[in-house]
């Protein structure tokens, strides 16, 4: 317990200096209006020393304590900084519950037992929609765990600000080295080194700053940085700092970012030698993903000098005008559905790319975005032999960005792969730079999606090339579903709350336990020939929800239902891919059961063969109260009656306008294909 009371002396300033902010708690009269949510375990207040804490030894048995904040109402970007330790084992995870949404929102999470008390930072945006926070604490059940929060404070600001006033360094983290690190000079005695700067806001000893310096630094390169807290959400704009600079041999200072992934990039570097005042640095910042920012010095002996910081500010305008405006990498993305967006071909003789829509039945793939719409196809019967070389240029985007490409792509009919698809990126002089990525397998038959990262100095394209030299070696080379963001292919920002693809795990999905069959989470080909998918709809290559016929009778049902969802006043959209392909096909239907009374309501239905092809079915629904969503398949007259199942995605508001979701997919003549292969 001693830890807690030296708590208490570690962060007298943080109470006395922050202002009151509705959500905002120290725990030391009360619990400002948060609540334990009474379903999960409680959380306890401490009387002695203020913090609440959720103990291994009084969860009852239950997973999580879960505490719930009044409503909120941010209306400018506000930073939420929570005092938090972890005892033994468990974890700490911060969600907001935005009104009229049926899940909650992970915002934050850590896992890491500590012997000290630590600062978690999480940025909100400004918005006009109320809210709560949810913050779930579990304490592992197999150790003497507890989770503990200490304060919860929400600031007006962004969490990478710091003028250094407050002993917690604002959530900054100091990486240790032995030998140099990041020290806050500021109300103490001078002592070496003793030219050190005055604090930049208050020009005298008695304010804060944060500096390093190289008396104890070794001959070779030492490097000590300080680092921000993580961001969480997508921010852009300029980052601000003053900073002093002595030189005596020599150091390098330099920002740099860093993502999860563990990439760093320099942002900037100082131009001048050395300042012997504060200087402002403007450097201009992109996060489009959560990233960190680094300010690293280097020394190289013990007389390197020393380098300073203070006032770290953050503007959502850009330093320097020729940065703005902001990189819109939207403009190469394209599902064809209604055109070919910003997509060309070379010449009238040589556009061997043809987009194509296919009506679904039986016996011909559909495009990947709905089953029903339109892609990109090369088709051998549109050219003469001995072949063809058929170039797709996407549009212009800037160059210093990291972008990530994904589309997908499907083969039919080729005996050989080189050369089938190739992807090229082009500079603004239509000369090819680099091949980023080619063809290697031989799936046939399945969307499958391809991902790459790509960096240019220079303003580029992507082209996709696709070149047959033996006219009967040439198939069919299908495009479909391009989208470019900013950032790694890698870094991903969490699953998306009412989102499955399958891919980890179940989501949460259960099976009813009277069903007389079960839903399968597989990968590939379905086992019985003619019925089934090839792949899931996700990539290809990953995991769906299916029933296999063969292990069920005639009219049996598997029945798999969501987790709990909560109640809005709003109207909801259901989206999800299913797959009926099979002679025997039975029934797939969506049901809506309500909580309260086990009531259930038909919203979709499907039955009989509908396509060879995944196809996407969004449905609007309205619930006020508890409730769950199930998918409900019945196997047909014969084992070719399998029904799969893929991301599944629920939203608040309704489903956008979609012609094609409302076509009856009856598997009749009057369906085929208007196009043949």
């Amino acid at each position: 317990m001693s830890r807690f009371y030296l708590l208490v002396l570690l962060f007298p300033m943080v109470r006395a200096h922050l202002q009151p902010v509705p959500g905002s708690c120290n725990f030391d009269k009360g619990t400002c209006d948060y609540t334990s949510d009474p379903v999960h375990a409680n959380w306890t207040r401490n009387e002695k020393v203020p913090f609440i804490t959720a103990d291994s030894s009084s969860m009852d048995g239950k997973e999580k304590a879960v505490l719930v904040s009044p409503v909120l109402e941010i209306l400018e970007w506000s930073c939420l900084k929570i005092i938090y330790q972890i005892t033994g084992a468990g974890s700490l995870q911060v969600h907001q519950r935005q009104d009229g949404d049926n899940f909650d929102r992970a915002m934050w999470s850590a896992d890491k037992p500590s012997e000290s008390w630590l600062i978690g930072s999480v940025d909100f945006r400004n918005t006009s929609n109320r809210f709560r926070l949810l913050i779930e604490g579990r304490p592992s059940t197999k150790t003497e765990s507890s989770v503990a929060i200490f304060q919860i404070h929400i600031l007006p600001g962004y969490c990478m600000e710091c003028n250094f006033e407050e002993p917690n360094l604002c959530g900054y983290n100091n990486r240790w080295n032995p030998n140099v690190n990041w020290i806050v000079r500021g109300n103490l005695p001078r002592v070496s080194p003793s030219n050190l700067p005055d604090d930049h806001i208050m020009d005298n000893q008695k304010g804060q700053f944060i500096y390093v310096d190289s008396v104890y630094a070794k001959p070779f390169q030492e490097v000590a940085k300080l680092v921000s807290p993580m961001t969480t959400t997508p921010l852009s704009g300029c980052l601000s700092f003053y900073y002093q600079r002595d030189q005596e041999r020599s150091n390098i200072f330099s920002v740099l970012t860093r993502d999860t992934l563990g990439h760093y990039e320099e942002l900037w570097s100082p131009e001048v030698y050395a300042t012997l005042t504060w200087r402002l640095a403007n450097v201009d910042i992109k996060a489009p993903h959560p990233l960190e920012v680094v300010f690293e010095v280097a020394f190289n002996s013990p007389r390197g000098g020393y380098v300073a910081i203070d006032d770290i500010s953050f503007s959502p305008v850009f330093c320097h005008t020729e940065t703005e405006p902001l990189v819109d990498p939207s403009i190469a993305n394209c599902d064809f559905e209604e055109g070919m967006c910003h997509y060309s071909q070379e010449k009238v003789e040589s556009k061997v790319w043809h987009r194509m829509t296919v009506k679904p039945n039986a016996y011909r793939t559909g495009d990947h975005t709905t089953g029903t719409g339109s892609f990109l196809l090369v088709k051998r019967y549109t050219t003469s032999p001995p072949g063809y070389v058929g170039r797709l240029h996407g549009p212009y985007l800037p160059g210093n960005q990291k972008y990530c490409l994904r589309f997908y792509y499907a083969l039919h009919g080729f005996r050989k792969v080189d050369g089938v698809l190739v992807i090229y990126i082009y500079d603004e002089h239509n000369v090819a730079q680099e091949k980023v990525w080619s063809l290697s397998d031989t799936t046939r038959d399945v969307w499958t999606e391809v991902d790459i990262t790509y960096t240019k100095p220079m303003t580029t394209k992507v082209v996709f090339v696709s070149i047959c030299t033996n006219f009967w070696d040439c198939g069919l080379v299908a495009l479909d579903d391009i989208t470019v963001v900013i950032g790694d292919c890698q870094i991903t920002a969490g699953p998306v709350p009412g989102q499955c693809n399958f891919e980890t795990g179940d989501c949460g999905y259960t099976q009813e336990k009277t069903d007389s069959g079960d839903w399968l989470r597989v990968r590939g080909q379905t086992p019985t020939s003619y019925t089934g998918p090839r792949g899931d709809h996700t990539n290809g290559v990953g995991y769906f929800m299916y029933i296999e016929a063969s292990l069920m009778r005639p009219g049996h049902t598997a029945r798999m239902l969501s987790t709990n969802l909560r109640g809005s006043t709003e109207p909801q959209c259901l989206i999800f891919y299913y797959h009926m392909y099979g002679s025997g096909t039975g029934v797939l239907s969506v049901l809506l059961r309500r909580g309260d009374t086990g009531r259930e309501t038909s919203l979709w239905r499907r039955r009989g063969e509908q396509s060879i092809s995944w196809m996407r079915a969004t449905l609007d629904y309205e619930c006020d109260r508890r409730h769950q969503i199930v998918f409900e398949a019945t196997r047909g007259p014969s084992i070719r009656s399998d029904i799969a199942v893929d991301d599944i995605v629920i939203k608040k508001g309704t489903c956008s306008a979609d012609l094609s979701d409302n076509i009856p997919y009856s598997g009749f003549s009057e369906n085929f294909n208007e196009i043949e292969y």
